[in-house]
C-alpha cells in the first residue's frame, strides 16, 4: 500500500473526469459536483465539502487553476499552488475526485461532467449562478450548502497578517 492509496483521484484532463463520471452513471451512482479555489483550507471548507458529498454517491471537485485564481482573487493569490491544493483536498474522505479548470466559472466543465447535483454555498442564490442554465439543461439539480459565517480564506489570511504584524 502507498500513501496515494488514501487519496481521491486528481484527473489530468476533463476527458478523464468525464469518463469517470460516465462509469459511475453506468453503475447507477449519483454524482455531485462543486467547485472553488480552496486556497487555505479551513473548517468552513471541510464542512462544505462533507455536506456536498452527502448529496450523492461520489463528489467531484472542480478546482480553479492558479491562473484562474489570480484572475478571480488578485495577483497575490493563490497562497497554495494548484498541485498542493489538489493533494490536500484529495486526502479528504468527502472528495472522491478533483479536476482542474482554468475559467472563472465552471460552465464548460459542468457541460462535460453533467453531474446529477451541483452544490454551491448558500452565500449565493440559485438564480444568480451563471452555471445554473448548464446544470438544469442536463437534468441536474442545484443544492445550496449551509454557509459557516466567519470561515473564509480571506478572514484566515487577515488573522495571520494581523498576528505576525503585531509581533514584528
Amino acid at each position: 500500500m502507498q500513501a496515494e492509496d488514501f487519496s481521491g483521484r486528481v484527473f489530468a484532463s476533463v476527458d478523464e473526469a468525464a469518463a469517470w463520471r460516465e462509469s459511475l452513471r453506468a453503475n447507477g451512482k449519483r454524482v455531485v459536483f462543486t467547485n472553488g479555489v480552496f486556497d487555505v483550507l479551513h473548517a468552513g471548507h471541510v464542512s462544505y465539502l462533507a455536506w456536498a458529498r452527502l448529496q450523492g454517491d461520489a463528489l467531484i471537485l472542480g478546482l480553479n487553476t492558479d491562473d484562474s485564481v489570480r484572475r478571480i482573487k488578485g495577483e497575490k493569490r493563490p497562497i497554495v499552488p494548484f498541485e498542493e491544493r489538489a493533494r490536500v483536498l484529495s486526502a479528504l474522505r468527502s472528495v472522491d475526485a478533483i479536476v482542474g479548470f482554468a475559467e472563472r466559472t465552471p460552465e464548460t466543465l459542468l457541460d462535460r461532467i453533467r453531474p446529477d447535483v451541483h452544490v454551491k454555498s448558500a452565500q449565493y442564490r440559485e438564480d444568480e449562478l451563471p452555471e445554473r442554465t448548464v446544470v438544469l439543461a442536463h437534468g441536474g439539480i442545484i443544492k445550496l450548502a449551509p454557509h459557516l459565517p466567519g470561515a473564509s480564506t480571506t478572514d484566515t489570511i487577515a488573522r495571520i497578517i494581523a498576528r505576525y504584524c503585531e509581533s514584528s
